[in-house]
C-alpha cells in the first residue's frame, strides 16, 4: 500500500503565507470577510469585484496594511474570458493561484412564472457558469503546484428551496455538485474542492429582493438553535480553515452555516 508523506506544518497550520487566493464579490460583506481573513493567514489576495472599484481597492490596502500581498480586478464573472484573464494576471504578479473562492451572486426575488428566459440565463451566468470559468482556468496552476483549495459559497436555499429564487435555489445546490465533482477529480493532484451554505447572515441586502426583511429575520432567528443571525466572520472563519494545510484531508464537504437550522 502506498502512503505519501506529507509534512508536518502542510497537515497542522492555518498559514497561507506563500499561497494566491482569488475571492470573488470580495467589495463587500461575506466576500471582503473572506479577502480579510485569508490575508491575515498570510496569502496573496486578488480582490475580484464587478463595478465598485473604491470597495475592492479599500479591501486591498486593509490587506496590505496587515502584511500581505493584494490586487483588486474589477471583471464580469459571467464572462469565461475574463475570468481567465484574471486568473493569469494573479499568476504572473504573485507566482501562482492556489487558492479560489467562488462567492459572488445576485439573488433576484421573482416568483416562478416572473422569470424569463434571459432572467433565468442572467443567474445561472453569474452564480453558477462562473464557479465553472473559475475552476477551469485557476486548475492547471494547481494542477501543476499539486496543491490547491476551491471553495464555493452556496447557501441555505440551494437545500430548503425558498420560494421565488427559483434560479438562485438551482445555483446554489449546483454549486455542491460542481465541488463533489472537482474533488473526485483532482484529489490525487493535492487539490480539495469543498462547499461552504451560509444560512441567513447579518449583511447589506438589496431590500427589494427581500421583501418583509424584518419579519423573515425573526423567523430565522426563531429555527436557529443558537438563537442569532450568522456573521459574515462565521463564514470567513470557515473558509480560512479550508483553505489551510490543517484542512489537508477534507474534501467533498457541505458545511452549513445555518446556527443549527440545517442539520446534516
Amino acid at each position: 500500500m502506498h502512503t505519501q508523506t506529507i509534512a508536518s506544518d502542510e497537515t497542522n497550520s492555518l498559514s497561507l503565507r506563500g499561497r494566491t487566493a482569488i475571492v470573488t464579490g470580495a467589495g463587500q460583506n461575506i466576500g471582503k470577510a473572506i479577502a480579510l481573513k485569508l490575508g491575515a493567514q498570510g496569502a496573496n489576495v486578488v480582490v475580484c469585484g464587478h463595478k465598485n472599484r473604491a470597495n475592492a481597492e479599500a479591501v486591498a490596502e486593509a490587506i496590505r496594511a496587515a502584511g500581505s500581498g493584494a490586487m483588486t480586478a474589477l471583471l464580469d464573472i459571467g464572462d469565461p474570458d475574463q475570468v481567465a484573464a484574471t486568473v493569469e494576471q494573479a499568476a504572473a504578479k504573485f507566482g501562482s493561484v492556489d487558492i479560489i473562492v467562488a462567492n459572488a451572486a445576485i439573488r433576484p426575488h421573482q416568483p416562478f412564472f416572473e422569470i424569463s428566459v434571459s432572467d433565468w440565463q442572467r443567474v445561472l451566468n453569474t452564480n453558477l457558469s462562473s464557479a465553472f470559468y473559475l475552476a477551469r482556468a485557476a486548475l492547471p496552476h494547481m494542477c501543476r503546484g499539486k496543491w490547491g483549495r476551491v471553495i464555493h459559497i452556496s447557501g441555505r436555499d440551494g437545500f430548503m428551496a425558498d420560494p421565488n429564487r427559483a434560479h438562485n435555489v438551482t445555483c446554489k445546490a449546483g454549486l455542491h455538485g460542481l465541488t463533489k465533482a472537482i474533488a473526485v477529480e483532482f484529489g490525487a493532484q493535492g487539490i480539495t474542492a469543498n462547499t461552504i451554505a451560509p444560512g441567513p447572515t447579518d449583511t447589506k441586502r438589496i431590500l427589494a429582493n427581500y421583501p418583509g426583511l424584518e419579519e423573515m429575520q425573526r423567523y430565522w432567528i426563531s429555527q436557529m438553535p443558537l438563537g442569532r443571525m450568522g456573521t459574515v466572520d462565521d463564514v470567513a472563519n470557515v473558509c480560512g480553515f479550508l483553505a489551510s494545510g490543517a484542512a489537508a484531508f477534507v474534501t467533498g464537504l457541505l458545511v452549513h452555516l445555518s446556527g443549527g437550522w440545517v442539520m446534516s
